[in-house]
């Protein structure tokens, strides 16, 4: 087993890619402190991950308030005595224009995805710099390289995760704490369900068909952990849409415009490619 002995805290662990990673961590004979807003819901997930009272504790936490932080940290080392990685996966999007989205819900949005990240590793990284190092993942997106309209302010919270994760990877370093930045693309989960919608929600229509599961971000995330990488992106092949972006802007942009669709079709093409 990869993970045996190791300690994890997952956050947004209920569903989607929180509960895949922490399903194939537990395989690997990881210990998991597991976290979501929603108790009873994580508790849920529990028999799905397939863990125990003696390897598994529930947390209820909401990761843009420092206190509950800290009591889920506390609980973590009352219960396994070390934190060995941290998952940073707790998030949700904003689907409306820059115009019309609401600065209430944009900042609502950064407070979860990026300042409650941060809120973890400062709560994490003592704990680990005491036991003699650790790794941090950091799940930000594809969208932190390549923004899409009507998703700017999610993706502009995956852009500052990516340089949050790329600065304390350098800082951290000597204390043997990996920071690993991993970049999801289009994965069939909830998470177009369950963001906020605003006025003008459309989304890309085309990145539905290179769906994957999140089962493959769970292996990419594992492998990245193992491997002690900076960033994984995953599946593998949004590298060449990356590169691309990087190099031919404009390709990139006009096939972004072009794609276009409501965004509730964009979900019911999903829901239809999943079944």
């Amino acid at each position: 087993m990869k993970l045996q002995g190791k300690v994890a805290v997952i956050t947004g662990a209920s569903m989607g890619i929180g509960e895949a990673i922490a399903k194939l961590f537990l395989e690997e004979g990881a210990k998991l402190v597991l976290c979501a807003r929603d108790l009873a819901r994580m508790q849920a997930a529990v028999p799905r991950i397939g863990g125990g009272d003696d390897n598994t504790l529930c947390v209820s936490c909401d990761v843009s308030k420092r206190d509950q932080v800290d009591a889920m940290m506390q609980a973590a080392m009352k219960k396994f005595g070390r934190v060995d990685i941290l998952v940073n996966n707790a998030g949700f999007g904003l689907n409306d224009s820059i115009e019309k989205m609401k600065v209430a819900e944009f900042k609502q949005m950064f407070d979860t995805n990026l300042f409650g990240a941060v809120e973890c590793m400062q709560a994490a990284i003592p704990l680990m710099r005491q036991q003699g190092g650790g790794d941090i993942v950091n799940v930000s997106s594809v969208s932190g390289h390549i923004s899409s309209p009507y998703m700017g302010g999610y993706a502009a919270t995956k852009h500052a995760m990516n340089a949050i994760g790329m600065a304390a990877r350098v800082e951290l370093l000597r204390h043997n704490i990996n920071v690993v930045t991993v970049c999801p693309g289009y994965i069939s989960t909830d998470f177009s369900k369950n963001m906020i919608k605003g006025s003008q929600p459309q989304r890309v229509g085309g990145a539905v068909r290179y769906s994957v599961g999140p089962d493959v971000v769970a292996r990419d995330t594992l492998k990245a952990v193992l491997k002690r990488k900076r960033q994984a992106l995953t599946p593998w092949f949004y590298w060449i849409f990356v590169k691309l972006y990087q190099n031919a802007p404009g390709l990139i942009e006009r096939q972004l415009s072009k794609s276009l669709k409501p965004t509730s079709q964009v979900i019911a093409e999903g829901a239809k490619k999943s079944n």
